[in-house]
């Protein structure tokens, strides 16, 4: 009896471990995100105003990259300035995009903020439900990848036909992929799937970034205004 007990109270000390290494992950992981979309949102504002048009093969070069030094450095301090230094660069790539929304729409300023409250409502709701509902959403990794190879070769396919009827539901599929990956990412954290918040703050992060690149797409297509 003795024996079953001091098991038991062991079990129960590494849950209780276990939970606490996963509130950590969590805590840090919202800490980091936070700070790597405000690095974002400054360097997309420098972006948009020096005009910047930034190089197509280095902004790919640079983008994968920087990931690349990321994943390399997640477990030393190396990795928060390679991850400030990739979301900043996202950023700066991000800004010749809005200019043409800004200066290529009469109702462009509504439009990036309207794609920025939706982008936010959506994150914050996918994550709430997560994190009340502490559902184990590991099962979707396979049917969010193939929806997003899907989408990968309609957008290739889109190329070549232009129909922007496809365009829509190219950018409706890629909305609802990364809303998804929002919640199998965040039930991966409180899982203990994921423990390096660098890692995780950066697939947060991109999930984000693409939600609101294609929401962008979305609204342009939708509420856009030339006039």
């Amino acid at each position: 009896m003795a024996t079953h007990k001091s098991l038991h109270t062991t079990r129960a000390r590494t849950r209780s471990r276990s939970i606490i290494a996963e509130h950590e992950v969590l805590r840090n992981t919202y800490c980091l995100l936070g700070l790597s979309l405000i690095t974002c949102a400054i360097a997309a504002a420098v972006s948009m105003m020096t005009r910047a048009v930034p190089n197509p093969i280095l902004m790919i070069i640079g983008m994968y990259g920087l990931l690349f030094c990321v994943q390399r450095n997640a477990d030393n301090v190396y990795g928060l300035l390679f991850t400030f230094a990739f979301t900043a660069f996202m950023g700066y790539t991000l800004g010749p995009i809005l200019n043409m929304v800004v200066y290529g729409y009469a109702n462009g300023t509504a439009i990036l903020l309207n794609t920025a409250a939706c982008t936010g409502t959506i994150f914050l709701a996918l994550s709430a439900y997560v994190l009340t509902t502490k559902q184990d959403f590991s099962y979707l990794g396979g049917m969010l990848f193939i929806f997003l190879f899907t989408g990968l070769v309609m957008s290739l396919v889109n190329l070549f036909l232009g129909y922007p009827v496809i365009h829509l539901l190219t950018s409706s599929l890629f909305i609802l992929v990364f809303s998804g990956l929002i919640m199998y990412n965040t039930s991966e954290i409180i899982h203990g799937g994921e423990r390096n918040y660098i890692l995780a703050t950066i697939s947060l992060f991109l999930n984000i970034y693409n939600l609101f690149i294609y929401l962008l797409q979305i609204f342009m297509m939708l509420n856009g205004r030339r006039d």
